[in-house]
C-alpha cells in the first residue's frame, strides 16, 4: 500500500502562473480586465473560434448559450443521461424541457439514432456531451440539426484538445452553434473555477458578453479604467457570470502547457491499457478512432461486477484502502429524485446509461502523476481484480 494518498485528480499550477496571479493581486485589478481578454484571445486562437467568452463556470456557459439562442419555455432540448447534473439543470433553468436520448454502450456518448427518434416539433436544440474527452459523432449530429433546424450546444467540459475528424472541438459548426468548456480543478486545464463559451455567431457572442455581466452595456473594465465612462445601460436582465483576472492569469499560463498536459495523459492511458487490458473483470474504454483526437479528461473502465464478485462501490472502497482515490462519472441523470419526480423518468427508460452507471469508475489520471504513481494504480487494480 502507498504511504501517501493518491487522489483521483490534482491540478498542476506553474510558478509562472502563481506569479501572474500575484501580479494581479498587487495591481489592484482582480476582477474582469485585461488578463481575461488575453485569455479569451489565446483560447479562441487555439480552438479556432472567432469568439471565446470567459465565464465563471461551464454551468454558466451552458446557461448563457441557451439564453443567447433564445431557448426557453415550451422548447425541448435533447441531451444524454450520462452527464453531470449541470447539463440538465441549465435546460431546466431557462424553462425548457430536457429530453434524454440513451448512449452508445461502447463509446458512452449520446447515440445519434436515438437523438433523431427523440425529435418533436418542440425540439430546439441538442446538447451532445463529449464524454471523458471522446468526441461525439458530430457528422451525424450536425446532419440531424440541419434536417430539423436545431441549435447545437456542445458540452465540451471534458474535451479541451479533442478533435473530431481533424476539427478541434470548439471550432465553428455554423451560426447555430456554441461549445462550452470547463476549467474546474479536475479538468485538462484549470482556473480554479471557470469556463469558456465559443461560437461563430456574432449576435450570440454579443448577447453572452452582455448577459454575463448583469445585462450591462459596459463591464467594469470599461467603466473604471483611467478613461472609462461611468454611465451604462441595462440591455437585458443579466447575471453575474464573469471570469476574474486572477483566474484568467492562471488560464493563460495553463494554455501554454495544454499540449504537454494532454500528451502525459495519453502516456498514462497507454500504460493502463497495456497493463490492465488482459483483465476479464474490467472493460476498458475502447481505442480511439485514428481520425479523431481524445483529450482523456478521465479514464473510465467498467467493473464487470458479476465476474469480479463485488460491486463497483466495493471496488472503489478497496482502492481507497490501498490509498488510491477513484471517482464516479456519472450516475445516470434520470435516476436522481428531482428528475424522476418531475419528468417521470424511471429505471429501464435508458438501459445503456443505467448499465454503465452501475459499473463505471474513474481511475487517477492527471499530468503530475509519475510512473511510480501509475504503477501503484495498476498494481492495486490487478490485486483487486485478480
Amino acid at each position: 500500500m502507498r504511504n501517501d494518498f493518491l487522489p483521483f485528480a490534482r491540478p498542476d499550477i506553474s510558478e509562472e502562473a502563481i506569479s501572474d496571479v500575484v501580479d494581479s493581486l498587487r495591481s489592484g485589478w482582480i476582477t474582469t480586465g485585461p488578463k481575461a481578454i488575453r485569455f479569451e484571445r489565446s483560447f479562441g486562437e487555439y480552438v479556432g473560434s472567432p469568439w471565446a467568452l470567459a465565464v465563471n463556470s461551464a454551468t454558466a456557459g451552458l446557461h448563457l448559450a441557451l439564453l443567447a439562442f433564445g431557448i426557453g419555455p415550451g422548447d425541448e432540448v435533447i441531451t444524454t443521461p450520462m452527464t453531470f447534473a449541470a447539463t440538465v439543470n441549465t435546460i431546466v433553468w431557462v424553462g425548457a424541457k430536457p429530453v434524454l436520448a440513451d448512449i452508445d454502450p461502447v463509446t458512452l456518448n449520446i447515440d445519434p439514432f436515438l437523438i433523431e427518434k427523440a425529435v418533436t416539433p418542440k425540439t430546439r436544440a441538442i446538447i451532445p456531451v463529449h464524454f471523458a474527452g471522446r468526441p461525439c459523432n458530430m457528422d451525424a449530429i450536425e446532419a440531424i440539426a440541419r434536417k430539423y433546424g436545431l441549435v447545437i450546444i456542445e458540452d465540451a467540459a471534458h474535451a479541451l484538445g479533442a478533435a473530431f475528424r481533424g476539427r478541434r472541438i470548439g471550432a465553428p459548426l455554423g451560426e447555430r452553434h456554441a461549445a462550452v468548456f470547463s476549467f474546474h480543478p479536475t479538468k485538462n486545464i484549470t482556473t480554479g473555477e471557470g469556463g469558456m463559451v465559443c461560437t461563430a455567431n456574432e449576435d450570440a457572442a454579443e448577447k453572452i458578453s452582455i448577459l454575463r455581466q448583469h445585462g450591462m452595456s459596459k463591464g467594469a473594465w470599461n467603466r473604471y479604467a483611467a478613461r472609462g465612462n461611468p454611465h451604462y445601460d441595462i440591455l437585458f436582465p443579466g447575471l453575474k457570470y464573469n471570469m476574474l483576472d486572477i483566474q484568467a492569469a492562471m488560464g493563460s499560463d495553463q494554455m501554454k502547457h495544454l499540449e504537454a498536459f494532454n500528451a502525459r495523459r495519453r502516456e498514462i492511458v497507454d500504460l493502463y491499457r497495456h497493463e490492465l487490458g488482459s483483465l476479464s473483470t474490467l472493460t476498458l474504454p475502447p481505442a480511439v478512432d485514428p481520425k479523431d483526437t481524445h483529450s482523456w479528461h478521465i479514464f473510465t473502465p467498467l467493473v464487470e461486477t458479476d465476474r469480479l464478485g463485488m460491486s463497483r462501490d466495493e471496488f472503489m472502497a478497496k482502492m481507497r484502502e490501498n490509498n488510491i482515490g477513484t471517482a464516479l462519472h456519472y450516475q445516470a441523470i434520470h435516476l436522481f429524485s428531482y428528475f424522476a419526480n418531475n419528468y417521470g423518468w424511471r429505471m429501464g427508460d435508458f438501459p445503456n446509461a443505467e448499465l454503465v452507471s452501475d459499473r463505471i469508475v474513474s481511475l487517477p489520471l492527471f499530468p503530475a502523476m509519475n510512473d511510480d504513481d501509475t504503477a501503484d494504480v495498476i498494481g492495486s487494480v490487478r490485486e483487486i481484480c485478480g
